[in-house]
């Protein structure tokens, strides 16, 4: 991005985390279906998993699994963690994407993430990812509202007093962009992770990235 940041038109620049800027897709997906394995019920579809990446990790548990007594939730869920733990170690961001957000840093932007993992998870992956110093706040799914809510999105535009007008929200699933529609700000979709791009076009993004360049191109040129 060249000099001249008067002429952002996003002042915030807000990203969900896994499937977007991180590649944990499919760590996701196979852990959910293993702590289902370990319950001794049947795992969700492939299709129905990744539908669900990006909620709150109950919220997801009970969609992915909604005949599941509501007493063995929390059960699934430390399940799920113990299988997810096990892998995001060895997860890794997509290539470009420390580039990509070093940019626009420097572009002057605000950058923050809206997530549906804990606190606790997406502090680790700032550290493993060494992401962390460049966003300057974050929300997590334990402290707001699960998307769609808008909580999220809201909460961020007044910490920094940005208007819904000047942010934007970038995300890999339909969740990202109907939070974003429910808080009046503009969606971009990409196409590389969580849901299928027609899912996502559905919801009319100002765009929808097939990767990290024709996000960054995007971002570099438009925002």
């Amino acid at each position: 991005m060249k000099s001249g940041i008067m002429a952002k038109r996003f002042e915030m620049i807000v990203f969900d985390w896994d499937g977007t800027l991180m590649d944990s897709t499919g760590a996701i997906v196979a852990s959910i279906q293993a702590a289902a394995q370990d319950l001794g019920i049947q795992p969700p579809s492939l299709e129905r998993a990744r539908h669900i990446i990006g909620l709150g990790l109950i919220d997801a548990l009970r969609h992915a699994l909604p005949d599941l007594p509501a007493e063995r939730y929390q059960e699934l869920a430390q399940r799920y963690r113990h299988h997810y733990l096990a892998r995001d170690q060895d997860l890794l961001l997509f290539e470009g994407v420390a580039e990509m957000i070093e940019e626009l840093g420097q572009a002057g932007h605000i950058l923050a993430v809206a997530t549906g993992k804990t606190r606790k998870g997406l502090d680790r992956a700032f550290e493993v990812s060494g992401l962390g110093p460049r966003f300057l706040a974050s929300r997590c799914a334990d402290e707001c509202h699960s998307k769609p809510h808008p909580q999220m999105l809201e909460e961020l535009m007044a910490e920094f007093g940005v208007e819904s007008s000047a942010t934007l929200m970038i995300g890999d699933t339909t969740h990202d962009l109907l939070m974003a529609r429910n808080a009046g700000v503009a969606a971009l979709g990409v196409a590389y992770g969580a849901h299928p791009r027609e899912n996502l076009e559905a919801e009319n993004p100002v765009f929808c990235a097939a990767d990290i360049g024709q996000l960054a191109t995007w971002l570099r040129q438009q925002a």
